[in-house]
């Protein structure tokens, strides 16, 4: 096994990650918004247990952590791409796909943190087979409840709930290209492309594939939008651990995106 050359000073631990979220500007108090990957934060004594430790620290007991707890593997294997399987496959993937169940389903390529939020005690789950995102804290059930299927990352999503609730988003060691809340201003676009989806759900009769229509996503360009959206100066951005970081109020975002978008696509 090659040996890892640790070149950290001094590891982050639960306290210093808290010291580095305040002087970022998370606020007590605030919802919160955190799409993260560990590997920027540099070593973390303690993992992804000591970053939310550190996150719910610094919001405290009136606020609240989200996280986006997606199951893209359940969907239209059609649509499959990286990689693709066979047609002849794509029948039983839909017949054999288990249902969506928001209690036992895992998050899939969201990473360590937002899986360990999805199954710490108290949290709340949205009930989305794709799209679903959990919540822990003071406002998690409003966040979570009601999430539509049709529109599923629009008005009447939990990033809809965000922005009603003036929510901020950190962006923990990851770029513009992970800010889920993006796709909110493709649904205030007037007339935005749409798609068909499919995923397996769990309902009265048990389990079975469904079908809806939605708005076509792209995050192709969110890298560009991020970037003018920095040039504004309203996005903050510092190190926690050894990650450069940036938080924003997703308002602003989303609102920045809507005509971003408008100008760009």
């Amino acid at each position: 096994m090659a040996r890892v050359e640790i070149t950290q000073a001094a590891p982050a631990t639960r306290a210093t990650l808290a010291a580095d979220l305040v002087r970022l500007g998370v606020q007590p108090g605030s919802v919160l918004v955190v799409h993260a990957s560990m590997r920027p934060l540099g070593w973390v004594c303690g993992g992804p247990v000591a970053v939310v430790l550190a996150l719910r620290d610094v919001l405290g007991p009136d606020g609240t952590l989200v996280v986006p707890t997606h199951t893209p593997d359940n969907s239209d294997p059609a649509s499959w791409r990286n990689p693709p399987v066979p047609e002849h496959w794509w029948a039983t993937i839909r017949d054999e796909m288990p249902g969506f169940d928001p209690a036992v389903t895992p998050s899939r390529w969201m990473g360590a943190l937002a899986e360990l939020v999805r199954t710490s005690p108290g949290a709340r789950r949205s009930d989305h087979p794709q799209v679903s995102f959990a919540a822990l804290g003071a406002r998690a059930d409003d966040i979570v409840a009601g999430h539509a299927r049709a529109g599923m990352l629009g008005e009447e999503s939990p990033l809809g709930r965000l922005y009603d609730l003036d929510a901020d988003v950190l962006l923990l060691g990851v770029g513009h290209d992970s800010n889920t809340s993006l796709h909110l201003a493709e649904y205030r676009q007037p007339d935005p492309p749409r798609d068909r989806l499919g995923a397996a759900v769990l309902g009265g009769g048990g389990r079975e594939w469904t079908w809806w229509d939605d708005v076509k996503l792209d995050e192709g360009d969110f890298e560009l939008l991020g970037a003018d959206l920095d040039g504004t100066g309203a996005v903050r951005s510092g190190e926690v651990g050894a990650a450069r970081c940036r938080l924003m109020r997703q308002r602003a975002a989303v609102d920045f995106a809507v005509d971003w978008i408008a100008a760009n696509r």
